[in-house]
């Protein structure tokens, strides 16, 4: 996978991507034990917009970060929630209609290094779980800030780095021993998308590292928070 050049990395990761979209949902809650819904429950808490603000959801996927901000932004709102994959966004728009939040969810299939928004428009933009498959994770965050408001800011909800020595022993463990074993037997997987994942997430820079890389993009304002031991982190920038 990662003797492969950009391009041709991308082409792989939504072939996997699209092959496990309808059990996408379930063996996220299987993987995480559940916390996977208080994961984003804590990142899209970090939003910080009015019943008729404008939020751009990053990456995604079957758009469990943009329900729960279509629930906050109210009927005068308008949320827009951006994958490159088309399947997964499927399976998504199956759930807005489930839940009576359709009109509220607009749907776009776009690259999250190159935007098609003018720049200034979104109070707030999320991306959970996707900047670590973005292929210029630099470019993407630059793109988020062009579209930001001044003022505005991003929520990055993404694997980290746990804090503990021990905690990290375990996880690995858990990620290259079990992880691909349950993947495979509950989605069916043979494209080897969750060996894939433990190994994008140890290649994915920690706390620190990423938290530099978006002030770089034109961030000046950082914090993280850690969440269960520091497996997963939430970014907030300020532009």
């Amino acid at each position: 996978m990662f003797n492969l050049n950009l391009k041709e990395k991308e082409k792989v990761v939504q072939q996997m991507f699209t092959s496990i979209a309808e059990s996408y949902d379930l063996n996220n809650s299987l993987l995480s034990f559940g916390l996977h819904h208080s994961w984003k429950r804590f990142a899209a808490g970090k939003v910080l917009v009015k019943e008729d603000g404008r939020c751009l959801d990053v990456c995604a996927g079957t758009l469990d970060i943009a329900m729960l901000l279509a629930r906050r932004v109210g009927l005068k709102g308008l949320v827009v929630g951006l994958d490159l994959n088309h399947r997964m966004l499927l399976v998504g728009k199956e759930k807005l209609l489930k839940y009576s939040l359709d009109k509220r969810v607009l749907l776009v299939q776009g690259n999250a290094e190159s935007l098609n928004f003018p720049d200034g428009i979104f109070d707030a933009v999320t991306v959970g779980f996707g900047i670590r498959n973005v292929t210029d994770i630099n470019r993407a965050f630059s793109e988020i800030c062009r579209v930001l408001k001044p003022g505005g800011r991003v929520v990055c909800l993404e694997f980290s780095r746990p804090v503990n020595a021990l905690l990290r022993g375990l996880y690995d463990l858990y990620s290259f021993k079990i992880l691909p074993g349950i993947g495979k037997i509950v989605a069916g997987d043979n494209t080897g998308v969750y060996q894939y994942l433990p190994d994008s997430i140890r290649k994915f820079p920690d706390q620190e590292r990423l938290a530099e890389t978006m002030r770089q993009a034109g961030f000046p304002r950082v914090e993280y928070s850690n969440l269960s031991g520091g497996i997963v982190a939430v970014h907030v920038g300020i532009k």
